[in-house]
């Protein structure tokens, strides 16, 4: 997520018609270091929000494959000011690896005048202080697939070989209508625009649900990576998509199904334990200035009922296929109870 799709900063969101940029730097880290960035246990530093959708990626990643020691990690302040992501969490307003206030200074380092805006996630190179990539698209796959000589024992297979046809094709369909188009929903500049994406995002889900009402999981019997872009779309949605995004045909928790199927992964290590709800809230409803002016963020919805039993296990599956779930969550990393329920 940047501010680079609206061009007046915080308050360009909802001004004009949203159309999601590219990943401008698309370099991957490799086993092989074909692009000049080989896989190197801690070389490089991953900058999160944790209010982001396409950063949380990253983020269930990282924990699902064990990858805490090989991979550092920068959490920014979900409230972003005109020159994007900055480091206000910490300790003076800097990174304590990096030394930068502002994201926006690994990408100085690597191109000045870069088209684009600020996002995350994006990795760094420590030792350069460069930034490597800003490819969501691509980032978590190079995670489950490129960095499995420092992956834990045990960790899931997120991208299996025989099932990458399938995964690919049913992300294809929720990108399109659901991670992203909950945003051409939200930030539509006028009713046909809106009403367009608003019964993309609701087919999809539809469609979806028929299909999750089946089986446990998106693609195969375990997790993989279909479930994880479908997950850091639907725990915002009741939060911040149905009101804000006005994406408000009915609520997530009234999708008998789906409601479950989102519960049963919340409830997976590696899932729930990355969402910080308090940072989701505040960001969207502070930062977005051109659709919520006022920057009142609501007190809603209630979040009780995401630790309640979802029942999903008699559709067998299972959640890490021969592997195991991630151990408990390092301190350093923990997000406070009273930002999460």
């Amino acid at each position: 997520m940047s501010r680079d799709d609206g061009d007046d900063g915080n308050t360009g969101y909802g001004r004009r018609t949203f159309k999601r940029s590219k990943a401008h730097f698309a370099d991957r880290i490799t086993a092989d270091g074909r692009d000049g960035w080989p896989v190197e246990a801690g070389r490089y530093r991953l900058v999160v929000s944790r209010a982001c959708p396409w950063a949380s990626r990253s983020l269930v990643s990282r924990r699902l494959l064990g990858l805490e020691d090989a991979l550092s990690l920068a959490v920014a302040d979900p409230i972003q000011d005109d020159r994007s992501w900055r480091f206000t969490l910490d300790e003076d307003g800097r990174d304590p690896v990096l030394g930068i206030r502002y994201l926006a200074e690994a990408y100085d380092r690597r191109e000045s005048d870069y088209p684009g805006g600020v996002s995350v996630p994006a990795i760094v190179d420590v030792p350069s202080g460069r930034l490597v990539t800003n490819d969501y698209q691509q980032l978590t796959l190079d995670l489950a697939t490129e960095w499995t000589a420092l992956h834990r024992d045990g960790a899931p297979d997120l991208y299996p070989d025989k099932l990458r046809d399938e995964i690919d094709e049913v992300m294809a369909g929720v990108y399109e209508d659901v991670n992203n188009g909950v945003y051409k929903a939200g930030f539509a500049t006028g009713q046909k625009e809106y009403e367009a994406a608003c019964a993309g995002v609701f087919r999809r889900l539809e469609l979806l649900a028929g299909r999750l009402e089946r089986q446990r999981y998106l693609v195969g019997d375990t997790i993989t990576e279909a479930d994880i872009r479908l997950f850091t779309t639907l725990v915002r949605f009741d939060a911040v998509y149905h009101g804000h995004f006005k994406c408000n045909r009915w609520k997530l928790t009234e999708n008998e199904v789906l409601w479950a199927y989102v519960r049963d992964l919340y409830q997976t290590p590696g899932f729930g334990d990355t969402v910080d709800f308090d940072h989701i809230k505040r960001h969207y409803y502070q930062v977005h200035t051109g659709i919520n002016p006022t920057r009142v963020v609501p007190l809603g919805p209630d979040l009780s009922g995401w630790l309640t039993p979802h029942h999903r296990e008699k559709l067998a599956g299972r959640p890490f296929g021969d592997g195991t779930p991630p151990g408990p969550v390092r301190a350093e990393e923990r997000i406070p109870a009273a930002r999460t329920l």
